[in-house]
């Protein structure tokens, strides 16, 4: 589920998307609020190093529901925070994502962005762990009634994701449906470095894939499933900034991204074959958060060596 190499065009394209400004979340997250459970009905399922939620930062709530609404189906509901807007994302009654709304200050570059949450069993000790291996806290640890307990880290390169102790038990290991998330990706500067902290903290395997002019790409696998990627930033992209990016099932990317675009959205790469056999494609929705689109291939991952 990797990229393949892109023209310098995409590149560059990319390297926007992924500007600095992405810590948004923590402020955002900063406000109490009765969270909606990972699970419901609680599971006793738990995947340390699983991305189990995502949560979209977004300057305009009403505006990222009707385009998301229109491009995957998703209905919302609505949650009482006080003075900060949180709204569930639902598929078919199934709680597919969270959505903070957050205005940006007038002058500030933060750019919107959905943030990914990996499974921990304790929070507080995998943010020491974190720490003490280059990681910088931005919110937390903070526990909140039916979610769990929670933080916002930046790995040592910057890239800014989340962990969680889910009060409900975690998502099962199971094929994404449309319309869901099936895949994370880490864009970054220094694939080895980060692999060697994202190990250290989750326990992953991870299996080098064959690379080419492109860069490193790295499989995060733990319990004999795949769990996430970590691929080189594209060359000449000088200003980027590491990021997790994360990918949505479709059956048809070039036709989503049409639909995105008639949405309101932004094609940063066009829909093109990925490693495994699909087509991906990474799109920009109307405030500016970088997604992706991504047809499952039904071949598996071949000639892989564990490191």
């Amino acid at each position: 589920m990797h990229r393949r190499r892109r023209s310098g065009r995409a590149r560059r394209i990319l390297s926007w998307a992924l500007l600095a400004g992405i810590a948004a979340a923590p402020a955002a997250l900063a406000q109490p609020l009765q969270l909606p459970p990972v699970v419901a009905p609680p599971s006793g399922d738990h995947h340390v190093g699983k991305v189990i939620l995502v949560e979209l930062i977004t300057p305009d709530l009403p505006a990222a529901e009707r385009f998301y609404g229109g491009l995957f189906g998703w209905t919302f509901r609505d949650i009482p925070a006080g003075p900060t807007k949180y709204a569930e994302a639902l598929l078919d009654g199934r709680a597919v994502a969270g959505m903070f709304q957050r205005a940006i200050p007038r002058g500030e570059r933060r750019q919107p962005q959905w943030l990914s949450f990996f499974a921990v069993d304790n929070v507080d000790a995998s943010e020491q762990l974190a720490v003490q291996h280059g990681a910088r806290l931005l919110f937390g640890p903070k526990s909140f009634p039916d979610r769990g307990r929670e933080a916002v880290l930046a790995d040592p390169q910057g890239a800014v994701f989340a962990i969680l102790a889910s009060s409900s038990g975690d998502p099962p290991d199971f094929l994404a449906e449309r319309g869901e998330w099936i895949w994370s990706s880490l864009i970054t500067t220094d694939p080895n470095q980060a692999a060697g902290f994202y190990q250290t903290l989750f326990h992953f395997d991870v299996f080098e894939l064959p690379s080419g002019p492109g860069g490193q790409h790295l499989l995060l696998a733990s319990s004999n499933y795949a769990r996430a990627s970590i691929n080189s930033m594209p060359p000449g992209t000088t200003q980027a900034h590491p990021a997790w990016l994360n990918y949505v099932r479709v059956d048809d990317a070039a036709k989503m991204t049409a639909k995105a675009v008639a949405l309101g959205g932004r094609v940063l790469v066009a829909p093109h074959e990925d490693r495994q056999g699909g087509r991906l494609a990474l799109i920009e929705d109307p405030a500016g958060a970088p997604f992706g689109l991504l047809e499952w291939a039904a071949s598996g991952i071949k000639t892989v060596s564990p490191r």
